[in-house]
């Protein structure tokens, strides 16, 4: 295996790990080694990950946690410690973007719901796991964020908002846990995950033709390279900076 990708030994712990972009990751770094913590909110999902990442001869903790909810974040890193007695790569990947009629019937409800998911829940996960990384041998860690945070568009401007602050954080934490932990961030276009059952495929389709110099949506598989990248060896001269994975949308 390419030393460059070779995680053997390593332990990878992925929000939202369940399905779309973090499954996928899982499946990515499991083909390359690393044992893997697969954490989202329902315990039956995480673990049908864990058994398929587990078949490629790897071992895998399956972790029940609303990532939103600052208290259940301990018992999550907790349990990979106990588990793995490390954590080499945090992927902050869990993220909610509602819809919603118009602005003014944004609900403060849903606004901190979109706000704790998307911001507050990968700065308390990466202060938590950071400061073992930076008291230990190190690490990686990768926020996932939106070209919502670089241009924000009608009917997502709380999510929009929250990555925007997810990339502001990866700066900070780059150099509050630097030089041994790296933080890195990679700003998703517009992927064919789950969510996208809900698009108006003709509207996004005509909208792509004309936005995106790669004129689709992005296949799951897609962000794989950019985040194993950032996590192994070759990215030893990477941090605090922004990877954007959108098809070079304009």
């Amino acid at each position: 295996m390419d030393p460059l990708f070779d995680f053997t030994g390593k332990v990878v712990l992925i929000t939202g790990g369940s399905r779309g972009l973090g499954r996928a990751m899982a499946h990515g770094f499991a083909e390359r080694g690393a044992d893997l913590v697969i954490a989202s909110r329902k315990l039956d999902a995480c673990e049908a990950v864990a058994g398929e990442v587990e078949a490629k001869g790897v071992q895998a903790l399956a972790h029940a946690c609303h990532v939103g909810r600052w208290d259940g974040l301990d018992g999550l890193v907790d349990a990979a410690y106990d588990r793995f007695g490390k954590v080499d790569v945090l992927i902050n990947n869990a993220g909610l973007s509602p819809l919603y009629p118009s602005l003014v019937e944004v609900s403060e409800d849903l606004f901190d719901k979109v706000l704790a998911l998307n911001l507050k829940a990968p700065f308390r996960l990466s202060t938590l796991i950071g400061t073992r990384m930076a008291a230990g041998t190190g690490g990686s860690i990768i926020n996932i964020s939106s070209t919502a945070s670089l241009r924000p568009t009608p009917n997502a401007e709380p999510y929009g908002a929250a990555k925007a602050g997810l990339n502001a954080l990866t700066r900070s934490l780059a150099w509050e846990y630097g030089p041994s932990v790296r933080v890195n961030c990679i700003i998703a276009g517009p992927f064919l995950t789950d969510i996208s059952k809900a698009w108006d495929m003709e509207a996004f389709e005509d909208r792509a033709a004309r936005t995106m110099a790669i004129p689709r949506g992005g296949e799951p598989d897609e962000i794989t390279a950019a985040a194993l990248y950032l996590a192994g060896p070759g990215a030893g001269f990477t941090s605090g900076t922004t990877i954007r994975v959108d098809g070079g949308t304009n």
